[in-house]
């Protein structure tokens, strides 16, 4: 058990992002992006039995992962930080990756997200995306837009996530945190469920296939504000893939249905910054009447210089957010030129 701890301690000391616990290799920490390998190569033996402790701090039986062959799940650990652990079986051992995530919802300055981002705490309804590849902070930002409505707004927030990550303690607001597979069956029944449970808005950890996203559609038309994520790079590809995610003749439609509901979209990347960490960079695209008659017509190409333009309107493109990390000093202009979408063009505007 101490063994455990000391990890987890040192893990939350060192600002460490996630562990990897695999046979084979020795148990390692994520600090910015870099992999930290602590001690020697473990054996099967020993990442059973720290999985094992695992689940015991869990207070869950790890036959699920056993019959399942993977299993998500979260866990705290007092004065210390929450866990949210994804635990699987590779090559007929046990692994598992656990993620770090901090009691208190982290200072949205602190971390770099503009202000125009957390401006939409302030939006009563619709549908506010909020994307970005796997652990680009997705899940960071949607808790600090979270956390500011609770501080600021009267309204019966819900969240449903898998797992729970940020615990969120009733301020202005009353917070309904519910667990898929724990508190509900799956994402789309809890969906279903929420809307009779009188909210304002809903959280929506992930939208997986197209019946979610339909009802979460549906939920932003009729007078509620759903802040849900994809698994998605740009405004562009976003609006693509959840019209691809229908079949081809309810596409029509369903651009329609998302031209009218959709209010913004926030993409996110972490690159790395001058000082050894990372710094996000971001797209935001608000509607308007142009990019509404863009997904109608299903002109999604032209969308990203209708985002460039608006400036005025408080929006940006991720190489307009790269540009101005860079002037500000936090990012290299190699950085910037590597993660750009249009390199020669930003390379442009460098000079």
């Amino acid at each position: 058990m101490a063994e455990l701890m000391n990890y987890l301690e040192n893990a939350v000391k060192d600002g460490a992002s996630d562990l990897f616990f695999v046979a084979g290799a020795p148990v390692t920490e994520k600090q910015d992006g870099s992999l930290k390998p602590l001690g020697d190569k473990m054996l099967p033996d020993e990442t059973r039995w720290l999985i094992g402790e695992i689940y015991e701090k869990a207070g869950r039986p790890i036959e699920r992962c056993m019959e399942k062959g993977d299993d998500d799940f979260s866990f705290a650990v007092p004065g210390l930080a929450r866990f949210r652990v994804n635990a699987y079986r590779q090559r007929g051992s046990l692994a598992a990756v656990v993620r770090i995530v901090a009691f208190e919802i982290p200072d949205w300055q602190a971390l770099h997200i503009p202000q125009s981002v957390m401006e939409l705490a302030e939006v009563q309804h619709g549908m506010i995306l909020v994307t970005g590849t796997a652990g680009s902070g997705k899940s960071t930002t949607q808790a600090c837009i979270l956390d500011r409505i609770n501080r600021t707004r009267e309204a019966h927030i819900i969240t449903l996530e898998d797992p729970i990550e940020f615990l969120h303690r009733n301020q202005k607001s009353i917070v309904s945190q519910r667990e898929i597979s724990i508190d509900t069956t799956d994402y789309l029944a809890a969906l279903r469920a929420c809307l009779r449970q009188a909210p304002d808005v809903i959280l929506l950890g992930e939208m997986r296939d197209h019946e979610t996203i339909r009802t979460a559609m549906t939920a932003a038309e009729t007078g509620h504000l759903v802040i849900a994520t994809l698994h998605t790079k740009g405004a562009v590809n976003t609006i693509d893939r959840i019209v691809d995610a229908f079949p081809p003749e309810q596409q029509a439609q369903v651009r329609v249905q998302l031209s009218m509901v959709l209010h913004t979209v926030v993409s996110q990347q972490l690159l790395p910054d001058l000082n050894g960490g990372r710094v996000p960079a971001y797209e935001v695209m608000h509607m308007n009447s142009a990019i509404r008659s863009l997904i109608r017509d299903a002109k999604t190409h032209q969308i990203e210089g209708a985002v460039a333009a608006g400036r005025a309107e408080g929006m940006f493109t991720i190489d307009q957010s790269m540009v101005e990390l860079c002037q500000q000093g936090h990012i290299s202009q190699e950085t910037a030129l590597e993660y750009a979408v249009n390199p020669e063009q930003l390379k442009r505007r460098l000079g």
